[in-house]
Parts: structure tokens; C-alpha cells; sequence
């Protein structure tokens, strides 16, 4: 659903549109700066208006789409994670299509100089380590050298309430982490790219012609439910509450449920149960083809009608204790932890004991000072 809140009125006053809608539908507000223009796309399967894709809208407009820039899982979204996205041509408009994902996360000049503007119109979660930011990052870097118009069309963060987790330390910055934020953000793509231009977090920051169409009727109290699952692993609310507490568990042995059909709902692990609920994780085309236990009951939780929320480390915790008894290993992907935690930090607090309330404490400095820094660039309420 793209409407939120019904419409408004009262006796004295005329009927008020509160319908929250997306920085796509506000055409006044960039469809006169693509008039002439050579257009090029960053889109996946979420950039969508009630079931219209983005390409189809603007092309509908006389807008001269060009290219169409894909990211992590694919311009059609049915990649696995981590998979290679090949450049190609999309079979239903003939568009050529980039990837930027692999080895070509950025597009070379070439490609570059068939347009005069980018488009960013991708669904996020609000996760730092969710990579159609750190996309986002390149292309805007891109726009900048290359004296491209960069617009981006906003969308809801899902996780918009919450700020928490270590804010990143540039040792430890990647593809999963590449800018001075704490795991759970709490803005927009929108709101973000106003950061990383203005913090000069890119190269030629200064010169990026920085267009951002904010979502209308939009507040960060207000709850919103992803028409389209953002990322083939990620297929409904639960998963993407979830999701801040349970990536975590991809640098250890235990499974968070790829392979079933309860991604980032679960966590599982054998020989030594984690709970009292089996599963047993299989190949799934287009979502996780190799998921760890592929075809190995392991026992754990179901957390499907969990009310964690925001970021939560006490299952985090508990496993490692459970293992570590075992004398198994649990970070058997240290350097990974790192990058998805932004620093060695958590790993050696959980490593030495400490209490998730202990852990937690330990960022608040930062966060504060991270609160302080963002607040210019919000753009809701």
C-alpha cells in the first residue's frame, strides 16, 4: 500500500490529502529537469508505483530512459545474495542494463557519457549494512566527476524509528559499510544522500547537482508496510524487523532460515539444537541456491511472531554462549563480523562477556554525537 493515512477534513475546513506517496508520483517536482535528457535508472523490483514500474512510468512521459543501473540481486530483484549481476539488456523495453554489483561497482566513463542525468529510486530498510546505499555512494561519485544531475526519488525507511548500533569506523569500511552511521540509521535515502553530499563523503561532493523528491504526507512515526519485498531474502515485515538483529549471524555457523521459506525469521543450528523448532534448508533459484545445513535438519527458534524490533543482541549473544560451551567456533568469520558490526569492537565486548546492556551502553556517546550530525539533512518530522 502506497496510502497511509486516509484523508482529512473538518466542517470549517476543506478536505486535506494526507495520502503518504512516493518521491516517484511528485512529477512536478523533477519531470521538468529530465525534459531533453538522456536518463539513467538506478531501479530494482521495489521501484514501483501500485504496480507501475518506475521505467514504464517515465518512458509512458516521453522521458528518454537510457540505461537502467542494477544493483545487488538484479534489476528484476531475483538474484541471490552476493551473486555476480551481468550487464544485459532488459528483454521487455531493449534498455541496456548495467550492473554495478561485482567487480563494476561504479560505471566507467564511457557509459557515463551517453547521459546527463541519474535516477535513484530503490526501496531500503533503513540497515547500514543493506548495499543499495553503499550503490547509491558509487553512483553519486560517478554523478559528480562526470557532471551528472543526480535526483533521487524518496521512499519510506521502514526502520526509520530506530537509531542504534556502533556508528562505522573507516578501518573497517566495505561494501556492507561505507559511511560514519551506526547500523540502524533512522533516515531515508533520501535524507542520506543529503549526508553524504554534505559531510563530503564522496569525491567532488561539492560539485554534485543533488536533486532529492521527498515522500509526501510522510512522518517518522508513521509505520509502513513494503508493497514489494525488497531483496529476494527479505520477503515480508517480519523479515526486515528482523533483519538489524539476524545479519549478524551470517559471519557464524548458524543459520538465519536461507533456503526455507522463512528468511530472517528463524535461527537454527546442528549438532546442537539453539531451541525446539526443526527446519531443514534447501536450494530456492533466485534466493539461496547454497544455504547453509542445505538439506540438514537443524533445530533453533521461530521468531515469526517475535516482537523484536530495532536492534536486538540477546539471541546473538545466547548462541555464542551455547557454542562457545561446546567448544565450537562461533565467529569463524571474524573479519566479516567486523565489516557488518563497522568495528572489532562488539565482537571482543561479546567475546569478553559482556551483557548486551553493557554493549549497548557503550555506543550512546556516539550515537548522540551521530543524532547532532544528521539532524540538517532530515527532511520528515
Amino acid at each position: 500500500m502506497l496510502s497511509a493515512c486516509a484523508q482529512q477534513g473538518t466542517e470549517n475546513s476543506p478536505l486535506v490529502d494526507t495520502k503518504m506517496s512516493v518521491g516517484a508520483v511528485q512529477y512536478p517536482q523533477y519531470l521538468p529537469q529530465l525534459e531533453g535528457k538522456r536518463v539513467g535508472l538506478v531501479v530494482n523490483q521495489t521501484s514501483q508505483v501500485d504496480g507501475i514500474h518506475i521505467v514504464d512510468l517515465l518512458r509512458d512521459k516521453g522521458v528518454n530512459v537510457t540505461k537502467i543501473f542494477a544493483p545487488e540481486h538484479g534489476f528484476r530483484g531475483d538474484h541471490d545474495a552476493g551473486a555476480h549481476v551481468k550487464s544485459t539488456v532488459d528483454a521487455k523495453t531493449g534498455i541496456d542494463v548495467v550492473s554495478i554489483y561485482g567487480s563494476n561497482k561504479k560505471p566507467d566513463a564511457a557509459v557515463l557519457s551517453e547521459l546527463d542525468v541519474i535516477i535513484f529510486d530503490i526501496q531500503d530498510v533503513g540497515v547500514r549494512f543493506y548495499t543499495y546505499i553503499s550503490s547509491m555512494h558509487y553512483m553519486m561519485e560517478a554523478a559528480a566527476q562526470n557532471n551528472l544531475e543526480f535526483i533521487v526519488l524518496d521512499r519510506p525507511n521502514p526502520n526509520i524509528a530506530y537509531v542504534d548500533g556502533p556508528v562505522l569506523d573507516l578501518k573497517f569500511q566495505s561494501f556492507v559499510g561505507m559511511h560514519e552511521i551506526p547500523v540502524l540509521h533512522g533516515m531515508t535515502v533520501g535524507e542520506l544522500a543529503k549526508m553524504i553530499k554534505g559531510e563530503g563523503w564522496i569525491d567532488q561532493a561539492q560539485a554534485l547537482n543533488l536533486t532529492v523528491v521527498p515522500v509526501a504526507n510522510y512522518s517518522r512515526d508513521m509505520a509502513y508496510s513494503l508493497p514489494v519485498k525488497p531483496s529476494p531474502n527479505l520477503p515480508n515485515d517480519q523479515s526486515i524487523a528482523l533483519y538489524p538483529s539476524l545479519c549478524f549471524f551470517e559471519a557464524t555457523p548458524i543459520t538465519i532460515g536461507r533456503g526455507t521459506d522463512f528468511p530472517f525469521q528463524v535461527v537454527g543450528y546442528s549438532p546442537t539444537p539453539l531451541g525446539e523448532f526443526s527446519f531443514t534448508p534447501r536450494a530456492i533459484k533466485g534466493a539461496s541456491m547454497n544455504p547453509k545445513f542445505k538439506g540438514v535438519a537443524v533445530q533453533g527458534l521461530d521468531l515469526r511472531e517475535s516482537a523484536i524490533k530495532g536492534l536486538d543482541l540477546s539471541l546473538f549473544i545466547s548462541a555464542y554462549k551455547t557454542l562457545t560451551e561446546q567448544q565450537q567456533t562461533f565467529f569463524e568469520r571474524a573479519g566479516f563480523m567486523d565489516k557488518l558490526a563497522g568495528t572489532d569492537k562488539l565482537r571482543l565486548a561479546i567475546e569478553a562477556g559482556q551483557t548486551e546492556q553493557q554493549i549497548k551502553q557503550s555506543w550512546q556517546q556516539e550515537l548522540a554525537r551521530f543524532k547532532q550530525q544528521r539532524a540538517p539533512y532530515l527532511l520528515y518530522q
